[in-house]
């Protein structure tokens, strides 16, 4: 074969394996019309997709959350003990006043964490409430995230906007998780999901909650 027919033969041959590499990227994961990448990056480090869901508000949907992780947890303890950075982002289905739902993550800590945890993110907790009543309200499409990097603590970010200095405390970042994962979650549909227990969907999460 001589060298004309060596580069055609060649040639031919990377373009059969483009098609086979480009299917072999995840897609991105579809929650009501928001997309969540399969992965992302937090302070360097790689993250996948633990899970994404719905929180629910009776039959109205109120927000879009996906939990991220370095590597698979099904249960609340093992994603508190996965090592590494961490991160929960959420995408709101609905306007809302942002004072109200500080509020609510308030109350949502004090009812999932043990009581000496929670005193210790109480500090952690004024901070968060004061971010939320500065922003006043957030509107469809409007997202924050909830980052855990070890070693330097929480940052809240709201659209993609770090909020201050990171809240040190460690206690205060298990207690917010607990919001979602806790025995009393705000809604056990969206639980399962950022467990990996339900897959994501448009019309997913629990209807009753």
């Amino acid at each position: 074969m001589n060298r004309r027919h060596l580069l055609l033969a060649a040639g031919a041959s990377a373009l059969a394996v483009q098609p086979a590499a480009a299917q072999s990227s995840p897609a991105p994961v579809d929650v009501a019309g928001v997309k969540y990448a399969p992965t992302v990056t937090v302070a360097g480090t790689p993250l996948t997709l633990n899970g994404a869901g719905i929180r629910f508000r009776v039959v109205v949907r109120v927000y879009t959350a996906g939990l991220y992780l370095t590597a698979r947890a099904s249960t609340p303890e093992q994603v508190l003990a996965t090592p590494g950075p961490k991160r929960l982002h959420v995408v709101m289905l609905r306007e809302i006043d942002a004072t109200e739902l500080g509020k609510l993550f308030t109350r949502g800590m004090q009812d999932n964490s043990p009581r000496d945890e929670f005193s210790k993110s109480i500090p952690g907790t004024l901070r968060m409430a004061d971010i939320f009543s500065t922003k006043k309200r957030l509107a469809v499409g409007e997202s924050f995230s909830v980052d855990w990097v070890p070693g330097t603590g929480t940052t809240v970010s709201i659209n993609g906007r770090p909020q201050g200095e990171p809240i040190r405390e460690p206690e205060f970042f298990s207690a917010l998780i607990r919001i979602w994962l806790g025995n009393n979650p705000a809604d056990t549909g969206l639980k399962d999901a950022l467990l990996g227990a339900a897959r994501p969907a448009n019309s997913g999460g629990n209807p009753q909650q």
